[in-house]
């Protein structure tokens, strides 16, 4: 009599190893993944940023302060949420900055990425809501990425299950970080039975919450950072029950992991803002553009001037951008002819007929009729009625532009 196996037919395996030596230098998995998904998500922001007018290149501009403040922030939001591990009665402090041992928040890393995009994008003279709604498809791909450093370092997986897609989890060894613990035969010593991959749960909803923002991006032109809004919530409801599942140790409130409470939070507040902010997809075009802008070829709106590369001249970032319309953006595109800048009406300009440059301003019609007597009590001989009929042609900037 043959005896049913006692190990389930199919499995995820893991990988035993996620630190190879290049010499002295080590590379780690963990750090290769999340290098690839800055690349992935610096790729789809460049060409969202382009097709909104941001000349090309800037999203390396704004990655040089991302991604540093994003890597200190998601560092800060481990030690904040898990203090015990650097200033318990076991803990060592100097440990916080030993960021090559692990230890990210994804909370901390996009607060922190936001407030050096944010500065960034400041320096370029980009509206942040743009290069925000630019990114919201790319960050939950990188994010897709980088959950497979979690799946090299045997870590932060579900409970038990037997299903067909149950992952192999391996012993890591304490002493051989980024090793897993092997027997006397040198073969490599996995956990009892089969877990839930939740980096692999986690990755397929990213990769879904990336389509499900291009795809309504797309239908209701989104702006005014609504589309990062989705993202976010997108993002937060797949994490909600994704932290539920997991069985790594955390930090708890009220007996529920501490980030549970903190996808919740961010689900409503990232919904109501989409419910609040109202308005037109922000379009951008250059101001103080050193050279003519290029019309598009293959529907891409910011191609490269082919014949300006081969004469030699180099792309010179302008000094800041206008936002327009989508119909003007369009008509600059195809023309090359830039809209007329409208002078937004201020209150006290709207009260005393004059512009921020202190010309003379188109009143209305009270403000005409009362002061009509003044006018006819000090006539002035040198203005002609000519002068007095042109007086009154400017309108009013549209605040909606």
């Amino acid at each position: 009599m043959t005896l049913a196996p006692m190990t389930p037919l199919a499995a995820l395996p893991s990988p035993s190893t996620a630190v190879w030596q290049l010499g002295p230098v080590p590379i780690r998995a963990y750090a290769l993944c999340i290098i690839v998904g800055i690349v992935v998500a610096c790729v789809v922001t460049e060409y969202r940023l382009r097709r909104r007018g941001v000349a090309p290149g800037a999203v390396l501009d704004i990655a040089v302060w991302a991604v540093p403040a994003g890597i200190i922030g998601a560092r800060i939001y481990h030690v904040i949420t898990s203090p015990e591990k650097y200033f318990g009665a076991d803990g060592q402090p100097l440990k916080a900055f030993a960021i090559w041992e692990g230890g990210l928040g994804i909370w901390g890393a996009v607060a922190g990425g936001a407030v050096g995009a944010w500065f960034a994008a400041r320096q370029l003279g980009i509206p942040f809501a743009v290069v925000a709604d630019a990114l919201a498809p790319g960050l939950p791909l990188a994010q897709a990425v980088g959950r497979f450093g979690n799946w090299f370092n045997n870590e932060l997986f579900g409970g038990r299950t037997s299903l067909p897609w149950g992952l192999q989890v391996h012993v890591m060894d304490p002493d051989n970080p980024g090793h897993a613990l092997r027997d006397g035969a040198g073969k490599p010593v996995l956990e009892p039975g089969l877990y839930h991959p939740t980096f692999l749960y986690e990755a397929l909803w990213n990769i879904g919450v990336a389509a499900l923002v291009l795809l309504l991006d797309r239908k209701l032109r989104l702006g005014r950072g609504r589309a990062f809004a989705l993202y976010v919530m997108g993002y937060t409801a797949g994490r909600f029950w994704i932290e539920l599942m997991r069985t790594d140790e955390a930090t708890h409130i009220l007996g529920v992991r501490i980030n549970v409470w903190t996808a919740a939070l961010v689900f409503l507040g990232a919904l109501v803002y989409f419910l609040r902010v109202r308005g037109p997809r922000e379009y951008l075009i250059p101001v103080g553009e050193p050279a003519a802008p290029v019309p598009p070829a293959g529907g891409d709106v910011s191609q490269v001037d082919l014949s300006a590369r081969e004469a030699g001249a180099r792309p010179v970032a302008p000094e800041g951008y206008r936002v327009v319309t989508e119909e003007q953006f369009r008509t600059y595109r195809e023309t090359g002819e830039v809209p007329a800048e409208e002078p937004e009406a201020t209150g006290e300009a709207d009260r005393d007929g004059i512009d921020e440059a202190g010309s003379e301003e188109a009143a209305t019609e009270a403000d005409a009729a009362e002061r009509e007597p003044a006018d006819e009590a000090r006539p002035d001989p040198d203005r002609t009625d000519e002068d007095r009929a042109g007086a009154g042609g400017a309108r009013p900037a549209d605040r909606d532009s």
